[in-house]
């Protein structure tokens, strides 16, 4: 399963938020920095309001959403590439997630402190991609200096392919270098394939996909946080964790009383789903109406695995529709009558929406 790390200041609002994100599961939310040192974990489910439509038609038993894993990290203060706070163990745990939110706090309260003593989410935010640029730096030059030590004891000439191919990693990393040396995250360098897959050895916190939270008051009034490329949303992680407390009968009214169409959390979900870069595709029957998660380009059998990994070499063929049609026609025996249903290779790609049926020999 993907996972996302929470990401921020001491003292911004991770562990509230995370708290309010997985509901039952509890992390430490002191008003004092560090009050999080090992990572908190929760797997939390997906909204999808297709599955519900589904599960009519097909007259499912059980419906079964899409997760994924959010990680609440401990917080980070400047020095933290150099080892100040936990910064060592801080960046690691970055390290081995998928995607980052960062939690910035605009929210102004006299009794929660600010590690900078003054509520600036910009000024957080700079913070933070700061020091995941100069852990990178020290990655890519421990890296190039590498390269070029071992550089030196190959041969040149028309022999040489592999001279070549390291000249090309070293104008690749001092590139590289040279954009982080800006504070700037390699995420905004254009890459063709060969230099993705160097890149993607260095396991880079500023190459992983981000979008930023900003913590509001419960007024919803956010201060200004302007980054550029990068998605962000206005939650007030207080709100939503008092909203998670709420039955979800209540939590619907207070939603229709407020105007609100979906909870700042839902809205948070499904923006990591989509920074993920993956797509749903759906199984619906009697037993049960389910949701399914790969990466965005997969292909039919490669869908089938998910369900059960020996179906990728058993696979056959796939009956696909999309989710709308399914519920317009009335399920598989009526889609059938229909003649809509389309029959799929080995080499189609699977799209988000898609409902369908796997036929394999195993």
């Amino acid at each position: 399963m993907l996972s996302v790390g929470i990401v921020g200041l001491p003292n911004v609002g991770k562990s509230t938020l995370f708290n309010a994100l997985t509901r039952g599961h509890q992390a430490d939310a002191q008003n004092y920095p560090f009050c999080t040192i090992n990572p908190n974990v929760g797997v939390v489910e997906v909204p999808d309001e297709r599955l519900a439509k589904l599960a009519e038609i097909s007259k499912s038993k059980k419906i079964v959403p899409t997760a994924i894993k959010f990680v609440d990290i401990a917080g980070l203060v400047a020095g933290a590439s150099k080892g100040e706070g936990l910064g060592n163990q801080f960046l690691s745990h970055i390290r081995e997630t998928d995607a980052i939110v960062q939690v910035v706090r605009s929210f102004s309260d006299s009794n929660v402190v600010h590690v900078s003593g003054k509520v600036n989410p910009a000024e957080d935010a700079d913070v933070i991609n700061l020091e995941l640029a100069l852990a990178d730096l020290q990655t890519v030059s421990k890296r190039l200096s590498g390269v070029k030590k071992s550089a030196k004891g190959l041969p040149a000439g028309r022999h040489g392919a592999a001279a070549k191919e390291t000249e090309k990693e070293i104008g690749l990393l001092e590139r590289v270098r040279a954009h982080l040396e800006k504070g700037s995250a390699v995420r905004e360098l254009d890459f063709d394939e060969e230099e993705k897959k160097i890149v993607s050895e260095l396991c880079l916190l500023t190459m992983k996909p981000m979008l930023y939270v900003v913590n509001s008051d419960e007024a919803g009034v956010a201060a200004p946080l302007v980054k550029s490329g990068v998605e962000q949303i206005v939650i007030c992680a207080k709100l939503e964790a008092e909203l998670a407390d709420l039955s979800e009968i209540e939590a619907r009214q207070y939603l229709k009383e407020s105007g609100m169409g979906e909870t700042g959390l839902d809205k948070l979900i499904k923006s990591s789903y989509k920074l993920l870069d993956l797509v749903t595709f759906l199984t619906s029957g009697e037993p049960e109406t389910r949701a399914w998660t790969v990466r965005r380009g997969a292909k039919s059998p490669e869908a089938a695995g998910v369900i059960h990994t020996d179906f990728i070499k058993g696979f056959i063929k796939a009956d696909v529709i999309d989710w709308q049609d399914f519920v317009a026609l009335g399920g598989w025996g009526k889609i059938k009558e229909s003649g809509k249903m389309r029959l799929e290779g080995k080499d189609y790609v699977v799209r988000d929406g898609d409902v369908i049926y796997f036929h394999v020999n195993v």
